[in-house]
C-alpha cells in the first residue's frame, strides 16, 4: 500500500486546503454547477489562529456562498468593532462599525470565532453544496501540461497514491505549505513587519463594559503590543507581538516570558488580573509564530491560483486575515467561473483577479503602517523602529516595492518614490489626527476616523461585497476599479465587461 501506481480523475477544479479561503472558493465554484474536489491533509475539526472577523467576510463573502444563516446561528462572539490603547492618549478608545456608512443596520458587526468550529462550519457547508471533500489527503506534487498546471497528487490517509486532472487548482494550502512554489518561486517578506508572536488562551479575563464587551481590545506597550480577543464569555485569546530582533523577550520558557510581557503592559496584566492560562486540549499551550507578514511575487499562472495565505499576509492588528483570504477567494471564484463559462478569457479574468488582490493587500499594508506610525512611545525601540514616515528612502523603496507588486507588473501606485513617501506622510498625519478627535471625544464620534483616506480605502471593496450580497440584482452598477477593467455580475459569482465597454 502506498507503492501502487497513482490512480486517476477528473475534475473541473481542485482546490487544496479547507480553511476559510479554500472552503469559500469551493462554494463558490460549486454553486455555479462545476465540480470540485477539495482536498486537507488534516481531519476537522483543527487548531487555527485568526479569530477576529471583519463584516465585509460575514455579511458579504460569508452571504454570497449562503452560510451567513448557519453562523449566525452558531453563538459566536459579536465584535462591533474595536478598543485600542494605542497612539498618544494614555487611556482606550474605541470605534464602531456601526459609524460607516458602508456597515450601518444590521451589518454592523463581525464575530470573533474559534477557528475550529468556525472553519469546520464552512468546510461542510462547502460539502454540503455539493463539494466532494476529502480530509486527510495531503497534496504533495503538481502535475503539469506544459506551461499550464494541470491537476494535483496527493496521498490519502490510507497511503494511497491518487492523482486529479482538472482545469484550475486553486492553492489555499497555507502560510507553510510550499505548493506556491509552482506559481511564484519566492515570497517577498515585510521588513517593517518583521515581528514575533507569542500567544495562548485564558479563562476568567475581564471583558470591556457593554457594549463593547466582543471587541478586540489591542494594546500598545514598550515592546511593542497585545492583542486579547474575547471568543465567549469565559475564553479568551491573548498574545504579544515584538519584533524579530527582540526575539530573546519570546526565547526560553514560554511561559515566564508571556508572563515577563503581560507584565509590561498594565491593561492587559489588569484583564488578565483573576484569570488562568488554559493547559488542556487544543488551546493547552503557548505558540509563537514569526514573519508572518509576505506575499508571493506572482498570485497565479496559467491552471492554477492562490489564494489566503498561501499568496500573502499583512499583520494581525486589524483583523484582516480571514478577510483577505475569503475577499481573494471571491476574486478567484469570479475569474474561474467566468473562464469555465467562457463570458471572459483567461487573461483578463486573472489580471483583474491579481489586480484586486493586490491592490486590498496594498490598503491594509498602508493603514496598518499608518496604524503602527501614530504610537508616541518614542522611548521604545520597538516604536521608534515602526515610525516609517520618518525613516529612509530605502524604506520607503522597500514599501512601495511590496504594495505595488512590481514582480507581476501591477500599477497600484503609479508614482515615484519620493512623491509616494509624501502621500503617505499626509495620510498618515490625516488618519492619526482623526484617531485623536475620536478618543477625545471618547467614542462620540467616530465621523473623523471614516472620513480619513487610509479607513475609506480599507473599507471600500469590502462594501461593495456586501452591497452585491445583501442587494444582488438591486445593488448599485460596479464601475472598474482599474482602467479597462472587470466588475462583478449582479450575483457577485462571476466577471462581466462593464455595460458601457461592451460591444453590439
Amino acid at each position: 500500500m502506498g507503492q501502487t501506481r497513482a490512480r486517476t480523475e477528473e475534475a473541473d477544479v481542485v482546490v487544496v486546503g479547507g480553511g476559510p479561503a479554500g472552503s469559500t472558493a469551493a462554494a463558490l465554484v460549486a454553486l455555479r454547477g462545476h465540480r470540485v474536489v477539495l482536498l486537507e491533509k488534516e481531519t476537522f475539526p483543527r487548531y487555527q489562529i485568526g479569530e477576529s472577523l471583519l463584516p465585509a467576510t460575514v455579511h458579504g463573502v460569508c452571504r454570497l456562498t449562503g452560510v451567513a444563516d448557519e453562523l449566525a446561528a452558531a453563538g459566536f462572539t459579536r465584535k462591533r468593532g474595536g478598543t485600542f490603547r494605542w497612539g498618544a492618549r494614555p487611556d482606550p478608545w474605541t470605534f464602531s462599525f456601526s459609524v460607516s456608512p458602508r456597515m450601518a443596520g444590521p451589518s454592523s458587526f463581525a464575530y470573533q470565532v474559534e477557528r475550529s468550529k468556525f472553519d469546520h462550519i464552512l468546510l461542510n457547508h462547502a460539502r454540503n453544496l455539493g463539494v466532494d471533500v476529502r480530509e486527510g489527503s495531503a497534496v504533495d506534487r503538481v502535475l503539469e501540461d506544459g506551461e499550464r498546471v494541470s491537476g494535483v497528487g496527493y496521498t490519502d490517509e490510507a497511503g494511497d497514491r491518487h492523482e486529479i486532472t482538472s482545469r484550475y487548482v486553486i492553492d489555499a494550502s497555507g502560510n507553510t505549505s510550499r505548493l506556491f512554489t509552482n506559481v511564484s518561486g519566492t515570497r517577498n517578506y515585510s521588513e517593517f513587519f518583521r515581528s514575533l508572536a507569542l500567544f495562548g488562551y485564558f479563562t476568567g479575563g475581564k471583558r470591556l463594559p457593554e457594549p463593547n464587551s466582543g471587541n478586540i481590545l489591542s494594546a500598545a506597550f514598550k515592546s511593542g503590543w497585545f492583542w486579547y480577543i474575547p471568543l465567549s464569555p469565559e475564553l479568551t485569546s491573548v498574545g504579544a507581538v515584538v519584533r524579530r530582533d527582540m526575539a530573546q523577550k519570546v526565547q526560553g520558557d514560554p511561559e515566564a516570558a508571556l508572563r515577563a510581557l503581560i507584565d509590561e503592559c498594565p491593561l492587559v496584566k489588569e484583564y488578565l488580573a483573576d484569570a488562568e492560562r488554559v493547559r488542556t486540549g487544543q488551546y493547552g499551550r503557548l505558540r509563537v509564530r514569526k514573519d508572518y507578514s509576505y506575499q508571493a511575487t506572482s498570485y497565479w499562472r496559467p491552471g492554477m491560483v492562490l489564494v489566503g495565505d498561501a499568496a500573502c499576509f499583512v499583520d494581525p492588528v486589524f483583523s484582516s486575515g480571514v478577510h483577505l483570504a475569503t475577499f481573494s477567494a471571491l476574486l478567484a471564484a469570479r475569474s474561474i467561473n467566468s473562464v469555465l463559462a467562457g463570458t471572459v478569457g483567461e487573461q483578463d479574468a486573472f489580471r483583474e483577479f491579481e489586480a484586486r488582490y493586490r491592490r486590498e493587500y496594498s490598503v491594509f499594508y498602508e493603514f496598518l503602517v499608518s496604524f503602527y506610525d501614530m504610537n508616541v512611545s518614542e522611548e521604545s525601540y520597538f516604536w521608534r523602529a515602526k515610525k516609517v514616515t520618518g525613516s529612509s528612502a530605502a524604506e520607503f523603496e522597500s514599501f512601495i516595492d511590496l504594495v505595488g507588486g512590481v514582480a507581476s507588473g501591477e500599477a497600484a501606485l503609479t508614482t515615484d518614490g519620493r512623491t509616494t513617501a509624501a502621500q503617505l506622510r499626509s495620510r498618515t498625519a490625516e488618519f492619526s489626527g482623526a484617531v485623536d478627535q475620536v478618543a477625545a471625544d471618547d467614542g462620540g464620534t467616530m465621523v473623523p476616523l471614516f472620513r480619513s483616506e487610509v479607513v475609506r480605502n480599507a473599507m471600500r471593496q469590502g462594501g461593495q461585497v456586501q452591497s452585491h450580497a445583501l442587494l444582488g440584482d438591486d445593488a448599485e452598477d460596479e464601475t472598474p476599479l482599474f482602467p479597462g477593467g472587470l466588475v462583478a455580475s449582479p450575483d457577485g459569482l462571476s466577471w462581466q465587461i462593464p455595460k458601457r465597454e461592451e460591444t453590439p
